[in-house]
């Protein structure tokens, strides 16, 4: 095991990083930006180290200052979280060269998965299912893409090979707007990405957002881990999740979850790896695999009982996964609710001093949040200030639970998205489960404010 662990992250995830290391008995190092100081893992860290100035390009995105930072603290292994870096093979390559363990799968696994049509092909090969489309990246010939979405069937989706977190699509109906809709996603992806690649896949109308988590060390053992359903969303951003996805067979999780654990140790991955579907018609189709931690992972640890952050470091280390397969056994229903920094209905982002928070307690409730009363919420950075979820015997039990403790948390000095998951908790449809991908914007719109 290492001794010492550099967290290249800020927020939540730092300080859910901070308790795994402390329950391992590893030091965390932690860094921060200057607008970070007064963070709660910043305060309760062995060794934290600034960084930079606010800006992430500066501080948490600067992989010079985040291996300087690991070089004179004499940090062993560097854990990158979720965003900013986690998904950079190039800064995986960077630690690894600089003598430190990256904590996530190896370089050339980030590449593959990380640009979306190599994914796509890889996954092909290892016999996942995949939405229809275009066979990898779109040519610059006009005909090909007009051929290419006639093969498919309008409507179609134009996504950019290196995008995420939503960003880098365009849907199109119909062939008069495809050209010019191809043309834009590139430009788009260029300028956002550094990549302009762009390729096309079937656009389902109703489908649900189910992704199934797996864990994978370095000696060919894998394991998934059930399902997660993230089909309440707006933007593309998710905003409340749960485990397991009600309403689907188990029998065609566990023919999905073996798929994917035979392509993990098909590629050759290790670590933490989530892959993500769209679910219609009892079909799964692939459409992305996130080689990191997810801000989700709490419903999946409630409902197995399994520290995902911590079989994370021990994997990087070398050791072997603690339990097979058949060990995974999962209980009850977990839901979390993403509690963002913002105008809960216009999400318009509200940065600044909390000047009351308290968080709910009782049986089966978990906060994870690195805020606490008079804490200044920074504008630098994401909304996403905390994250409440809930565990129950049964789905019925963690709404009520989940309603409890929304009833119960109080936010004082800034707006928080909390009275819109008040509503949301009590709504027919989601309480019913199996809302599609499109169902949370529908809503928005008949609601409002």
């Amino acid at each position: 095991m290492f001794k010492k662990i550099l967290v290249a992250n800020r927020g939540e995830i730092a300080l859910r990083i901070q308790r795994a290391c402390r329950e391992l008995g590893v030091k965390a190092v932690m860094v921060y930006s200057e607008a970070d100081r007064e963070a709660k893992y910043v305060k309760l860290a062995e060794e934290a180290v600034c960084i930079g100035p606010a800006p992430s390009p500066q501080s948490y995105l600067s992989m010079p200052a985040i291996i300087s930072a690991a070089e004179v603290t004499d940090s062993e292994a560097i854990h990158p979280g979720y965003g900013f870096l986690s998904e950079n093979a190039d800064f995986a390559e960077r630690v690894e060269k600089s003598g430190f363990q990256f904590i996530g799968p190896t370089p050339e696994s980030i590449r593959i998965m990380g640009d979306k049509v190599s994914a796509k092909q890889a996954m092909i090969k290892a016999g996942v299912p995949c939405v229809p489309g275009s066979e990898g990246e779109l040519p610059d010939d006009p005909v090909v893409i007009r051929r290419t979405a006639k093969s498919v069937g309008y409507p179609v989706i134009i996504k950019a090979a290196g995008g995420g977190g939503g960003r880098g699509m365009r849907v199109v109906h119909t062939e008069a707007a495809l050209i010019n809709a191809v043309q834009m996603t590139k430009a788009e992806a260029g300028a956002a990405f550094g990549n302009p690649a762009v390729y096309m896949e079937k656009f389902l109308q109703n489908p649900r957002h189910i992704e199934i988590q797996i864990l994978a060390d370095k000696h060919k053992n894998a394991v998934y881990l059930g399902e997660r359903d993230c089909s309440m969303q707006r933007r593309h951003q998710k905003i409340i999740e749960e485990a397991p996805a009600p309403g689907i067979p188990r029998k065609l999780i566990e023919k999905i979850g073996e798929r994917c654990v035979a392509a993990v140790k098909k590629i050759g991955y290790r670590g933490a790896g989530t892959f993500e579907f769209l679910y219609e018609n009892n079909e799964f189709y692939f459409i992305e695999m996130n080689t990191r931690v997810q801000v989700e992972h709490p419903v999946t640890e409630l409902i197995t009982g399994v520290d995902i952050v911590k079989t994370q470091i021990m994997v990087a280390a070398g050791e072997k996964l603690p339990f097979a397969q058949r060990d995974v056994v999962l209980r009850g229903h977990s839901i979390e609710c993403r509690v963002n920094a913002e105008d809960p209905y216009k999400f318009v982002p509200s940065p600044g001093r909390i000047t009351m928070w308290h968080a709910p307690g009782g049986p089966g409730v978990r906060v994870d949040s690195h805020v606490y009363t008079n804490y200044f919420v920074p504008p630098n950075y994401d909304s996403m200030i905390g994250k409440i979820i809930v565990h129950g015997d049964t789905r019925e039990q963690a709404l009520a639970r989940m309603r409890t403790a929304l009833l119960e948390t109080v936010v004082e000095g800034i707006n928080t998205n909390i009275p819109l998951h008040r509503e949301l908790m009590v709504d027919a449809k989601f309480m019913a489960g199996g809302t599609n991908i499109h169902y949370l914007e529908e809503w928005l719109s008949h609601h409002k404010r």
